[in-house]
């Protein structure tokens, strides 16, 4: 499941509401499904029928509980505000953005989140994704940009909230890259300000399965969350293999959760890839994932549900999601995935004592190749020689650009054509060099192009990163 800009772990802080009716964080058989990027669309682009659609689509029975909608991928751009992209739903380059930031004005959605919240789902945002790495340099600057997403996103107020009068129930932390300095104030600060509100908001992080995470670890030792949305692919860790005592190692998330974790009562998730392109590794048919996720269900306190990237993804896969959202409430067959991929034996009821501290490994991508790629987003800056993916091809910047679209006028990308394999996946980057730039940019609020100071961060894909979620352009 991946767009990035925040240095940590994937932390995801979801402040549900202990007032939207139906979501109960204690539950063992909740399910969670990334929403906003596309992720089908990325690997699939001739066959837009089975793209992503509006969030309401995504809410019209029982089976997902939890939606975080991915990501607010820069915390501080144009005019010291955040930006976001959700792909082909709403961005910076097709939808107005509020004046002087690079902030979309997605209020459109806002019928669509409480509609979504009205059926008992929880809409949370994610903050981070693959593409970059936003941190802090200071404790009062943390502190700052809870006061923002709080004004922006839930209980606070402010003219340029990106989703009109929507409140959602909490914010998510997918932090893959750069320090974790100054996290834990951040966290403690939002969460004081959730405590103050008019309903329960929920924190939830989603670390990558090797532990402890590289990023989260740190933060979420020292701040209280309520669910951790492991991610069990694209790593020695996934699910591809369960069977491998040395490598599975839900035992360690499940021990620290009740012997370091502040907030004892903290759910582990399952995060799998719903479909064979939706990951590099990690994916395992649902039959496969459900019997998984009943034997962690049955010898771990801590197991909260399953976590799917994404929902363009696991529609696409023949309702994947439906299939998992089965086996996690007890049943025993569940409808069958038409998408093929590795799968591993039939798990047994008890698991591996101990695991691997083994480290991932990433290689340069050639040209050509997928690879460790990172879908192109909008509201990044590159430079030359970064790679993308985009519509299906390998693109290379031949220049620094920002906001120019693979294939466009400017000639700023060079297409290496189709990938050599199918899986979009967040490639590796450093921490984002944030920088002063003067560039040119049109909102469709206004007629006239005016060169504005623009504080963004630089894509370098030079530098190896974990591996990570797969996110869409």
């Amino acid at each position: 499941m991946v767009l990035a800009v925040l240095p940590i772990a994937s932390v995801a802080l979801i402040f549900g509401a202990s007032g939207v009716l139906g979501f109960d964080n204690s539950a063992t058989d909740n399910l969670a499904v990334y929403w906003g990027q596309n992720s089908y669309g990325a690997t699939h682009s001739s066959d837009t029928a089975n793209w992503q659609t509006n969030l309401t689509h995504y809410c019209q029975d029982d089976t997902i509980d939890a939606i975080p909608m991915a990501f607010l991928n820069v915390f501080f751009g144009t005019g010291g505000e955040p930006s976001l992209d959700l792909s082909n739903i709403c961005n910076v380059n097709d939808d107005a953005v509020f004046p002087n930031t690079q902030l979309p004005d997605c209020s459109f959605l806002a019928s669509d989140i409480q509609t979504c919240q009205s059926k008992g789902k929880i809409v949370t945002m994610s903050l981070g994704g693959a593409t970059g790495a936003n941190g802090f340099s200071s404790d009062a600057q943390a502190t700052e940009f809870a006061t923002t997403i709080w004004n922006l996103l839930l209980g606070g107020s402010s003219d340029i909230r990106p989703f009109g009068n929507a409140v959602l129930d909490g914010i998510d932390l997918d932090i893959e890259g750069g320090s974790a300095q100054y996290y834990p104030t951040f966290v403690s600060a939002l969460r004081t300000l959730m405590n103050g509100g008019s309903k329960t908001y929920y924190i939830t992080g989603a670390p990558q399965c090797p532990f402890p995470d590289a990023y989260l670890g740190s933060v979420i030792n020292a701040e209280g969350f309520d669910a951790l949305y492991v991610q069990f692919y694209n790593n020695y860790c996934g699910l591809q293999n369960y069977d491998n005592a040395n490598d599975w190692n839900f035992d360690q998330w499940d021990s620290w959760a009740k012997s370091t974790s502040p907030n004892k009562n903290v759910k582990i998730y399952i995060g799998a890839p719903a479909s064979s392109t939706a990951a590099g590794s990690g994916y395992v048919d649902a039959a496969t994932l459900g019997s998984i996720a009943q034997a962690m269900k049955a010898q771990y306190s801590s197991f909260g549900g399953v976590m799917l990237w994404d929902a363009s993804q696991a529609y696409a896969n023949n309702r994947y999601d439906q299939a998992i959202k089965s086996y996690l409430t007890g049943g025993s067959s569940a409808p069958t995935s038409t998408s093929s991929g590795t799968t591993t034996s039939a798990p047994t009821s008890t698991t591996t004592t101990t695991t691997s501290t083994a480290s991932t490994s990433t290689t340069t991508t050639p040209s050509g190749s997928c690879g460790s790629l990172s879908a192109w987003v909008a509201n990044v800056a590159y430079t030359a020689g970064d790679q993308v993916l985009y519509n299906g091809d390998v693109w290379t910047a031949n220049q620094w650009n920002y906001a120019e679209t693979p294939g466009g006028s400017s000639g700023a990308w060079d297409d290496n054509g189709p990938c050599a394999n199918t899986a979009a996946k967040a490639g590796p980057v450093s921490a984002a060099k944030f920088t002063m730039l003067t560039t040119t940019v049109t909102s469709r609020s206004t007629s006239t192009p005016e060169a504005v100071k623009v504080v963004v961060p630089v894509v370098q894909t030079n530098v190896p990163a974990k591996r990570s979620r797969l996110f869409q352009f």
